[in-house]
């Protein structure tokens, strides 16, 4: 559904942040992007819904080149989720999730039948919540509005950067979950950039590795600890081993 072809980027004449990417994301799947800071993967991100457009190469969706379509047009086909969420301040919850709809000039009656049917999903209370302001909210409930919100649509693709990369670990593994099954339930295609090879393990279908603007190894979580491609690769899928082994030894009474 999704293909990046040989894709590369620089800013301002300085040297490749992304160099000659090329990757291919089914339709339904739940690939990760991860690496370290500056390994390119948020840039990758922004340039499928064109926030940043490409030195070189190409994107397609379903086989069509998407420079073709107005950038406008595109994001209002994509749900976009980041960690700092940037609901607005001064919009009811209800009038937040119902931006892209009244974009769309959508009826008031189908807005307002949407904007309950997506706080039910994302579990929140819309008689509780719609009236409120982003700041009467706890952070993870207003993660659970930017979800909506960029659900309202009825988008295939979804693109999220650190979406629960703010928020207190609890209510970070909940509402990672909790979007996994809505990934499930609507069929869509979801790309997620995280720096946490954990996370990564728990949501993904696939992982691509990425490091110095370089796509280094994709592949099935189970694939890649079984073989990694290289030492880089196999240091990021210690991690979780490692926190597994101090949680343990943590946990023994002694």
């Amino acid at each position: 559904m999704i293909r990046l072809d040989k894709l590369s980027k620089c800013f301002n004449d300085g040297p490749l942040v992304v160099h000659d990417v090329s990757l291919t994301v089914a339709r339904g799947e739940f690939l990760v992007l991860i690496g370290e800071s500056g390994s390119g993967k948020t840039t990758t991100l922004n340039m499928i819904n064109r926030l940043t457009e490409p030195t070189s190469g190409r994107i397609f969706i379903e086989d069509n080149d998407i420079r073709q379509v107005d950038p406008v047009i595109l994001r209002r086909q994509m749900g976009f989720v980041f960690q700092e969420i940037g609901l607005f301040p001064h919009m009811t919850v209800k009038e937040n999730v119902a931006i892209t709809p009244r974009l769309l000039r959508w009826t008031n009656g189908d807005i307002d039948e949407r904007v309950r049917e997506l706080l039910e999903l994302v579990k929140l209370d819309a008689a509780d919540v719609a009236e409120r302001l982003p700041a009467q909210l706890s952070g993870g409930q207003r993660q659970r509005v930017g979800l909506a919100r960029a659900l309202a649509a009825r988008p295939h693709i979804m693109l999220m950067d650190e979406p629960f990369g703010a928020l207190d670990a609890l209510i970070r593994d909940e509402i990672a979950a909790d979007y996994r099954a809505i990934h499930n339930q609507l069929g869509l295609t979801t790309i997620l950039v995280t720096h946490d090879m954990t996370e990564a393990f728990l949501l993904a279908d696939r992982v691509a590795v990425m490091r110095d603007g370089q796509l280094l190894q994709t592949a099935t979580p189970k694939e890649l600890v079984a073989a990694p491609a290289n030492d880089f690769v196999r240091a990021m899928i210690d991690i979780p081993r490692k926190r597994a082994r101090k949680l343990a030894d943590a946990m023994q009474v002694t």
